[in-house]
């Protein structure tokens, strides 16, 4: 990240959770003091959490009050790469879709779905947030109902719940494990947000972000190549005027339709 251009004007907020056993100790101390030691940026605040507050409610807490401070910010986890143009390419599109209210979040990670070979925009809108590399407004993030207190009638139906699985068919079960205390994500809740109100994400055609969490030492997703790609430095330019393409959103369904394999787990298992 320190070799982006905009790092140096970049204030840095680090927000590190407290160990899970005391097993765990060492390790985030370790953690902690090498954030303490980060220099390339404007500024850096660093918030160590005396408890385990768990994955969800970390990254909900941390972001709104850096959204409470700034109004936008560009959120990441520790276990990404990013390439040197990313800070340049969210923040124009942080700048570029402001006042797009059908758009709720920029990603710089791209999923590996087939984009058309006559799709000419540097950008593309999805009906689904990434968790990697991404950022977002306080009047979008607002609007998210991290309680989901409509969670029944998503349940009982299933018209319902079009909104959402427009984003793939992966989101129904996942939002079911989340309420349910199986799993600890905010980023299925924020999907849902953007479900809710007709919203989008902005991705770049080409990723500027890789996933490096994908051996097995990332908290959900395990050991998989599923979501592997290249870093892209190719410079990119948001266009505000991007509108929905029915090709891109029948290609996400399709990269994250379940198995035969997953689906009856997800049956077994909700």
């Amino acid at each position: 990240m320190r070799r982006n251009p905009l790092a140096a004007e970049s204030h840095l907020y680090a927000f590190s959770d407290g160990p899970k056993t005391t097993a765990d100790e060492p390790a985030v101390a370790e953690v902690r003091q090498i954030l303490r030691n980060t220099e390339g940026f404007a500024g850096l605040e660093l918030e160590e959490s005396p408890e385990n507050r768990g994955l969800a409610q970390s990254v909900i807490r941390g972001v709104t009050r850096v959204l409470e401070t700034h109004g936008r910010a560009i959120v990441l986890e520790d276990d990404l790469e990013f390439s040197s143009d990313f800070l340049t390419f969210m923040n124009a599109a942080l700048d570029a879709y402001a006042d797009r209210t059908d758009v709720f979040s920029v990603s710089g990670y791209l999923y590996p779905i087939a984009v058309p070979p006559d799709y000419d925009p540097d950008v593309l809108l999805l009906p689904r947030a990434s968790s990697w590399g991404w950022a977002t407004w306080r009047d979008r993030w607002e609007q998210a109902n991290w309680a989901v207190s409509d969670f029944s009638e998503l349940q009982k139906n299933p018209a319902a719940r079009q909104p959402l699985l427009r984003g793939g068919a992966d989101l129904w079960p996942m939002l079911q494990k989340q309420q349910r205390g199986l799993v600890s994500s905010w980023a299925v809740r924020w999907s849902l947000a953007h479900a809710r109100h007709g919203a989008y994400g902005v991705f770049p055609r080409e990723s500027k972000v890789r996933n490096t969490g994908a051996d097995g030492s990332g908290t959900h997703t395990g050991s998989t190549r599923r979501y592997e790609v290249a870093l892209s430095e190719t410079p990119l330019q948001p266009d505000p005027t991007i509108q929905p393409d029915p090709r891109l959103e029948t290609a996400l369904q399709a990269y994250f339709r379940p198995s035969l394999v997953r689906r009856l787990i997800n049956r077994l298992s909700l």
